[in-house]
């Protein structure tokens, strides 16, 4: 009985640890709390000009909503840019964003500025 235990044990360390290396350091959630529907989400490496695709695909982030984004584990980026599209098309746009040591993005918008920041944690 003793070995049996000492085996599951063992297997579910292997399983908790598989999924650790699974997850890319980039990967992050992003939060919304800017009171909008956001539409469209674009990361992409700093040193690239062009945003690639929509994160959100067909879905959208809806306020007080937040949707993982993950990373193919082959990049080894730091130095990520962020930019969300409203549902009223307005934009934001965010330089610099280190996501080798930041796992959670939180947007705001400040009404009386009619700017987005964002909180990284």
């Amino acid at each position: 009985m003793r070995a049996f235990l000492i085996a599951a044990l063992a297997a579910i360390t292997l399983l908790v640890a598989g999924d650790v290396h699974a997850q890319s350091r980039q990967d992050f959630v992003l939060i919304n709390r800017t009171g909008y529907t956001i539409e469209e989400v674009y990361v992409s490496p700093s040193r690239v000009t062009a945003w690639g695709n929509d994160v959100l695909g067909a879905d959208t982030l809806g306020n007080a909503r937040q949707v993982t984004v993950r990373f193919n584990g082959s990049t080894t980026e730091c130095s990520f840019d962020i930019k969300v599209v409203y549902d009223d098309k307005e934009t934001a746009e965010f330089r610099g964003v280190d996501l080798c040591t930041v796992s959670k993005v939180t947007l705001f918008y400040n009404r009386s500025a009619g700017t987005t920041r964002f909180t990284a944690e």
